[in-house]
C-alpha cells in the first residue's frame, strides 16, 4: 500500500515514463496525426487576414505593387500624423521600397526617443489570427515594433499563410543548428491593456496605432469585404 494517493500518482507517472523511451513518444505522436484543418481559399485568404487585422484594432489596406505600397506608407503618414518621415530597419526589401514615389523620408536603422513612426517588413502573416511575425536583428530592430507610437507594417501576399501551424513550419525551415533567430515576435494588434479600473489604454507598453498594408495581386473589392468581414462601416 502506499502512504496515499498522491505518492501512488507520482508513481504511476513515473512508471509511464520510464517505459516510453523517446523514439516510442515520437512513434505516438506520429500515429495520432495532427487535427484537420479547413482548407481557406486561396481568394479569401487576403479577406480574412485583413477582416481580423481590423477586429483587432489595426489598420488595413492593400497596395498591387512596391510602388503603390510606397504611396500609401505616405497617405497613412501624413493622413494621420502630418508627417513624411519614418525611421526602417535595415531589411534589403525596406531599402529597396521605391520610397521617392510617395515623397517618404525614411531613415534606416533602430528607433530612437523622438521617433514618431516606423515601418517593417513582416516575414510571415497568419490569416486566422490576422497576426504579422518577424523575428529581430540588424534587418529588423526590435525598437522598431515596440518603442515608437506608431507602427507600419509590409507584408507580400505570397507570405500570408491560414494558421499558426503552417507559420511554425516555416519559422522552423528558416533556421537550423548554425542559424536560430534572435527572438520571433507574433504581433496581432495595438498595444494596449485593460489593468487599471478595466479601463482601455492604448500604447501603454507598444506603440499606439498599427498599420498593415498586403502588397500584391489583391482584388479592389477585398478591403471592402474585409472591413463587412470584420462589421465595420
Amino acid at each position: 500500500m502506499t502512504d496515499s494517493p498522491r505518492t501512488e500518482i507520482i508513481a504511476r507517472v513515473r512508471r509511464a515514463s520510464q517505459r516510453n523511451s523517446e523514439e516510442e513518444i515520437s512513434a505516438s505522436l506520429e500515429r495520432i496525426g495532427k487535427a484537420p484543418v479547413e482548407a481557406i481559399a486561396p481568394d479569401y485568404l487576403a479577406e480574412l487576414f485583413l477582416a481580423n487585422v481590423l477586429k483587432n484594432g489595426g489598420g488595413a489596406g492593400c497596395a498591387q505593387n512596391k510602388s503603390d505600397a510606397a504611396k500609401a506608407v505616405a497617405q497613412h503618414l501624413y493622413q494621420h500624423h502630418r508627417t513624411r518621415k519614418l525611421v526602417a530597419g535595415n531589411d534589403p526589401r525596406l531599402a529597396a521600397m521605391p520610397w521617392r514615389d510617395g515623397g517618404v523620408l525614411p531613415r534606416f536603422g533602430a528607433a530612437i526617443e523622438g521617433d514618431l513612426a516606423s515601418v517593417s517588413y513582416a516575414q510571415i502573416g497568419v490569416a486566422q489570427s490576422g497576426s504579422i511575425i518577424t523575428w529581430t536583428g540588424k534587418a529588423n530592430p526590435a525598437s522598431n515594433n515596440l518603442l515608437v507610437e506608431n507602427h507600419i507594417v509590409l507584408l507580400d501576399l505570397e507570405d500570408l499563410v491560414a494558421d499558426m501551424d503552417a507559420a511554425w513550419q516555416l519559422i522552423n525551415a528558416s533556421q537550423n543548428n548554425q542559424r536560430r533567430h534572435r527572438a520571433i515576435n507574433v504581433i496581432s494588434a495595438p498595444s494596449s491593456t485593460a489593468d487599471i479600473d478595466m479601463q482601455l489604454v492604448m500604447g501603454a507598453h507598444g506603440p499606439r496605432s498599427w498599420h498593415v498594408i498586403l502588397i500584391g495581386a489583391v482584388a479592389e473589392s477585398t478591403l471592402e469585404q474585409a472591413r463587412q468581414l470584420a462589421g465595420l462601416p
